[in-house]
């Protein structure tokens, strides 16, 4: 059974740091796969994507942003971890939300478009990043 989950979220000051951590199960990282960041603001904002990292990506060196984090956003995996890192840096009060990965199995490229949901096949639990002004 494939599973995700993620962890590092927590309170932190505007203009922090944090690094998120997706950890994968059920498959490897040697397998084809692209994982997406995704993010779901409060007050039922729409779920939205953060970035993608492919397998075909660690070796063309290629990484996928949003507009609204590209400059403070590093997207990464440790292939002997099996995990995806989200490093976001200068963090905002409008980055307050809750931080989902999820992977789209049997894939070496990230989908078209990337931010689609429907998309990727098995979701994390999220992780809860809250930004103080």
């Amino acid at each position: 059974e494939v599973q995700l989950v993620e962890s590092g979220g927590g309170l932190v000051q505007a203009g922090g740091s944090l690094r998120l951590s997706c950890a994968a199960s059920g498959f490897t990282f040697a397998d084809d796969y692209a994982i997406g960041w995704f993010r779901q603001a409060p007050l039922g904002k729409e779920r939205e994507g953060v970035s993608c990292i492919s397998s075909s990506d660690l070796i063309d060196g290629r990484t996928r942003y949003a507009d609204s984090v590209k400059g403070r956003v590093t997207i990464s995996s440790d292939n002997s971890k099996n995990t995806v890192y989200l490093q976001i840096n200068s963090l905002k009060p409008e980055d307050t939300a809750v931080y989902y990965c999820a992977v789209s199995l049997a894939v070496s490229v990230c989908p078209t478009p990337w931010g689609a949901i429907p998309l990727y096949n098995v979701w994390g639990q999220g992780t809860q990043v809250t930004v103080s002004s």
